[in-house]
């Protein structure tokens, strides 16, 4: 489906204010009112990102209530262990926590189930080993918000309970012995956008506070809080939470104690991963670097291995960890590609890829861990919903599913609610969702919920739409420009890198495909005397399209700065092209 691109309407007038009042760049203004940002005030703190833009921690609802019990604990040298979620955001606030409690001389472990035999959040077995084992304090970061019955099995059992998550809070809380929440019920906290590791953050901030009696803390523990700014910034950009309010402050510093003091693990990780250590780090290096190996562990069942690498000092098992799990990101990237060609075969020979409201794709053996990120692909690609099921190769009836919509604004949460009837269970929210099914159900619910997303389509209006912050000459972008651009970093959801459009563009030569997979896309494109670099990631279907357009065209692009060997020149990163003279709609 081919998306509709919107230019963002500007107020000239509020423009000129900010460029009078901000003293601030006039490309620098107006990106600043696009996003909604209008008062010099408004400006001055969204460009600050200063620490002390951080609300006190003991403010972050639940707080005040789990501290006591943490360091009550720690002094008592109880065993405390932290349970953490399987994901990058669950992994990093595992490790904040475990960091600081053994900095404290508290006695500590974690636990991460693994995604593919416990699935997600508190497991009954799990919470009962770790009773038998002497465990007396239970720890829950990034999951648990809505774990009734195992908050209750806690108490059954004898085993304290802080449940710390950000997920979205059901009609019944747990109870536990503390819920530390942004958006917890009865409560009023101003941002309730942090992720799993932000909210541990929080929690080990007041921690370090209350054993010092002090808002200023010691040396060591600064330090590891200093340190501790990397991993909540990881898990913020890898969750894609908002980069707004906090989280844009503590991206901003994390990346700063990135470039500065990583910890062992993470700087192990880098050299695995061949990171330029000269280069520019920012979200982007966190998204598509660091983050998906980190992810690689937990979807394939090996999540305990990130969290040791994330909580080991220097040396040759934090080399060998950093290595492996450098190589298992390698792995999923095969095991996804295998079931991104295979699922693309099914949407080439079994569907109207133009026509049909969603896409639901099943295939046998398709590894569970990677068919969330193949969906997700998908549905960007083609600008409708897709879910993509794990048929078991053993002859289980069940299939395993996972759903994204891309941008397209469909409630992908709504449209499963439709057809609940044919699905074992579901959960999930309006962009992202997980499912199991009878195989025997699929091909009646495949018409259920192409029906279902299909009345969204109609009732709701909706067209996938790509924003475009302006409409610019390609002979503007240049180092200066995207120096005041980057004022507005860190970029990610919420606040996006900005995307500009121009027309009358041709291209110079060839396009031709690179990466070791040939799956990116690299071409010259030439506006007037303007000649630029372009990168298209995971569009090799976009090469002889290119090469056989004899006409001039539209593109749809954010501008980066390349940094190779010392040398810094501006390349854009291709979003969408079309032929030229069609409507741009604001």
């Amino acid at each position: 489906m081919q998306r509709k691109w919107r230019v963002i309407p500007h107020d000239s007038s509020r423009v000129d204010s900010l460029i009078r009042d901000a003293r601030v760049p006039a490309i620098v203004a107006q990106l600043l009112v696009g996003r909604g940002v209008y008062s010099s005030a408004d400006a001055e703190i969204f460009l600050a990102t200063k620490l002390k833009g951080l609300r006190p921690p003991e403010t972050l609802p639940g707080v005040e209530t789990a501290v006591p019990i943490l360091k009550s604990a720690i002094e008592d040298k109880l065993p405390i262990v932290i349970y953490g979620d399987y994901d990058c955001d669950g992994m990093t606030g595992t490790a904040i926590l475990v960091n600081g409690i053994r900095l404290l001389g508290g006695d500590v472990s974690y636990h991460v189930p693994n995604r593919l035999e416990d699935g997600y959040g508190l497991n009954e077995d799990a919470i009962r080993k770790l009773a038998d084992r002497g465990k007396k304090l239970i720890v829950s970061v990034d999951c648990g918000i809505t774990s009734v019955s195992h908050a209750k099995l806690c108490r059954e059992l004898g085993v304290s309970l802080i449940i710390t998550d950000h997920h979205t809070i059901g009609e019944e809380l747990p109870d536990a012995d503390a819920l530390v929440h942004p958006r917890l019920p009865g409560t009023n906290y101003p941002f309730g956008e942090l992720c799993g590791a932000g909210v541990a953050f929080k929690l080990a901030w007041a921690l370090c506070q209350e054993i010092c009696g002090s808002k200023k803390v010691t040396e060591p523990l600064r330090r590891y809080l200093m340190q501790s700014l990397t991993l909540a910034a990881i898990g913020t950009v890898a969750d894609v939470v908002p980069l707004l309010d906090e989280n844009r402050i503590l991206v901003e510093h994390g990346l700063k104690m990135l470039r500065a003091e990583p910890l062992a693990g993470l700087q192990s990780l880098m050299k695995a991963a061949s990171m330029d250590p000269n280069a520019t780090l920012d979200t982007e290096s966190i998204a598509f670097t660091i983050a998906p190996r980190l992810n690689a562990a937990g979807r394939l069942g090996q999540a305990q291995l990130a969290v040791e690498l994330l909580t080991s000092g220097a040396g040759d098992r934090t080399e060998s960890l950093a290595n492996y799990i450098h190589e298992l990101n390698n792995s999923r990237d095969t095991l996804q590609r295998s079931v991104y060609l295979a699922a693309q075969k099914q949407i080439k020979n079994d569907f109207d890829a133009e026509s049909d409201a969603a896409f639901v794709l099943a295939g046998v053996g398709w590894h569970p861990g990677v068919i969330g990120v193949v969906a997700g692909r998908l549905a960007e690609k083609h600008a409708k919903p897709v879910l993509v099921l794990s048929l078991d190769s053993a002859g289980k009836t069940e299939a395993t599913g996972s759903g994204r919509v891309g941008g397209t604004g469909i409630d992908l949460y709504d449209a499963l609610a439709q057809c609940s009837e044919r699905l074992v269970r579901f959960g999930g929210h309006k962009a992202a969702a997980g499912l199991t099914i009878d195989e025997r159900q699929i091909e009646t619910f495949r018409d259920d919920f192409c029906e279902a997303v299909a009345k969204q389509w109609t009732e709701r209006e909706i067209v996938p739409e790509i924003v475009i912050d302006a409409e610019a000459p390609l002979g503007q972008l240049n180092l200066e420009t995207m120096k005041q651009m980057d004022m507005l970093a860190p970029f990610g959801a919420g606040n996006p890198r900005p995307t500009l459009c121009s027309r009358g563009v041709v291209v110079e030569g060839e396009a031709s495909l690179m990466g070791k997979t040939k799956r990116h896309l690299t071409v010259q494109l030439r506006q007037g005397n303007k000649t630029i670099r372009a990168v298209a990631f995971n569009a090799e279907t976009w090469c002889d399209e290119l090469n056989n357009m004899t006409e001039p065209f539209e593109i749809a692009y954010r501008p980066v700065v390349n940094e190779f060997r010392g040398y810094r020149s501006v390349e854009i990163h291709l979003v969408d092209w079309r032929p030229a003279h069609q409507p741009l709609t604001v």
